[in-house]
């Protein structure tokens, strides 16, 4: 009878059940790995041919089969090393099968049959307690498998748990890993002049909304979008898990440190639509969804392939990726903020230096989609910083003082809507619709500039989450003339575009 133990397979950051079966039978020598395996799984042959002869032990000069099922399921990765291994051990006798048939096995064997950190303990563990089964990995990973709350078996080799499970050792079961100190961050009060910029900042920080900075070289874009994790709440327990759980698959996550900082991703202009949306042969999470719940922050949009940015479409809308196969699609969580910043055309100047402008400018922001930049909320240009902003004193406001408004910014609107995270750039339409109805002369205003400065229905739907947000600043409980007002000073006009011809006339309105 074979030797059966359990271990998982990553669907996106979900971790399925797969059942491995190990069979000495007759026939030629040799370990024959079934069950739809890559090559990293079909190598562990050889990591446990060479981890057994340090234990100096021989692998049976027989046939032996290794079963991983459900055989439809794609499996990948070396965490697959040490299930093998254990229930090798099993059906060769050196261990109790009984020891390991009810335990999530995972981890990567060295040649030396020590046990290598591997990545995706975490939603392994998680899976393992809701099976009802302990898990078994590396002690290097024991500290984040502790986090799951289940029980938990880390080992430094392979010669240890076979002393754990024959009664000759003892391992102990791990600590959870500290929460990380959240990283330093730059003040607000660093940044002088700039103050609609930094108001946009601390709208789109109390609602959840992207943002699009657009100015000459040098205007402080830069230095506003990374001042943003610093106005953002922490994250709370839910998100920490979902957090955590996509840097431990990714690999990310040193010896079990939380952290309550929201992500910052700031990926080159050069990244390839896989490395930003995530994919590739094992489709693995890109920067959209490593920046979940935090910011992706993308400098030089222009710069980026038109192809890749769109592919961000989706996941501004949905909050998820995902990514097709030929025989499997692969989902993950991707609720970002996006932050954007751009030059108002090639050569930087803008409208008194560059000499082809608003040509140029219309060329440049023209490799941007009219879909995409529909996505965006606020969007306002920059000026350049002159020498008497730079003279000025600090600014009384900084950091501190923003994120305190914010986080009462953010429990209004926690407190209103009871389901998902509440955000305003998030809720569902018919809620929006309930919380965000503006009054009279609200209304009024608002269906003037749709018409005035063409506003989509998204458009139109967007000017009112941030109008929410700006009343929920303003500590009010209804949207307001002035409200609207603020949040339609943001729908920036992209140059070379007539809005008068839409509306016969100014594209103002009043």
């Amino acid at each position: 009878m074979a030797a059966r133990t359990v271990t998982v397979a990553f669907v996106g950051v979900e971790a399925r059940r797969v059942d491995v079966q190990v069979q000495i039978a007759g026939g030629l020598t040799g370990i024959v790995v079934v069950g739809l395996a890559d090559k990293a799984v079909s190598e562990s042959r050889e990591r446990v041919r060479a981890a057994f002869a340090s234990m100096g032990l021989a692998v049976p000069g027989d046939r032996i089969i290794v079963n991983l099922a459900p055989a439809d399921l794609p499996k990948d990765g070396a965490h697959y090393d040490l299930p093998i291994a254990l229930a090798l051990l099993a059906e060769m006798g050196v261990m109790p099968k009984d020891a390991v048939e009810n335990a999530v096995v995972f981890g990567e064997l060295g040649l030396d049959a020590t046990l290598a950190v591997t990545p995706g303990v975490l939603p392994a563990a998680m899976a393992a307690h809701g099976m009802g089964l302990p898990i078994i990995c590396p002690e290097a990973c024991g500290p984040e498998a502790a986090w799951a709350g289940g029980e938990a078996i880390p080992a430094p080799n392979l010669i240890a748990l076979v002393n754990h499970f024959r009664g000759g050792q003892l391992l102990a079961p791990p600590a959870p890993g500290e929460i990380a100190a959240p990283p330093p961050v730059a003040d607000l009060r660093d940044v002088k002049g700039q103050e609609q910029a930094k108001r946009a900042l601390e709208i789109a920080a109390a609602g959840g909304h992207n943002l699009l900075l657009v100015g000459p070289p040098g205007a402080g874009k830069s230095m506003l979008a990374q001042r943003l994790a610093g106005v953002l709440p922490p994250l709370t327990a839910e998100e920490l898990l979902e957090v955590s759980m996509i840097q431990s698959v990714a690999g990310l996550l040193q010896r079990g440190r939380l952290t309550r900082a929201r992500p910052f991703r700031a990926p080159h202009h050069s990244a390839s639509m896989a490395a930003l949306v995530g994919g590739g042969i094992k489709a693995r999470p890109g920067e959209v969804s490593l920046a979940h719940r935090g910011v992706l922050f993308l400098d030089e949009l222009p710069e980026f392939n038109p192809a890749t940015l769109d592919a961000l479409r989706q996941p501004l809308e949905t909050g998820e990726v995902v990514i097709a196969r030929a025989n499997h699609h692969v989902t993950y969580p991707a609720r970002v903020q996006l932050v954007a910043a751009m030059n108002p055309c090639r050569c930087g100047g803008g409208a008194g230096m560059c000499r082809r402008w608003p040509r140029c400018a219309a060329e440049y922001q023209g490799r941007l989609s009219g879909p995409l930049l529909d996505r965006i909320d606020l969007q306002l240009d920059v000026p350049p910083v002159t020498a008497a902003d730079l003279a000025l004193p600090p600014p009384v406001e900084g950091t501190a003082e923003v994120a305190a408004r914010v986080a009462v910014a953010r429990a209004a609107q926690a407190d209103r809507v009871e389901s998902g995270d509440g955000l305003n750039a998030a809720v569902d339409q018919k809620t929006l619709e309930h919380i965000a109805a503006p009054d009279a002369a609200g209304q009024e205003l608002l269906s003037k500039a749709a018409t005035a400065l063409a506003l989509s229905a998204r458009g139109y739907h967007r000017t009112l989450r941030v109008a929410r947000t700006v009343a929920d600043l303003d500590g009010s409980t209804a949207v307001r003339r002035v409200h609207i007002a603020e949040a339609l000073s943001f729908r920036r006009v992209r140059p070379g575009y007539d809005s008068a011809a839409t509306s016969g006339g100014k594209a103002t309105v009043s």
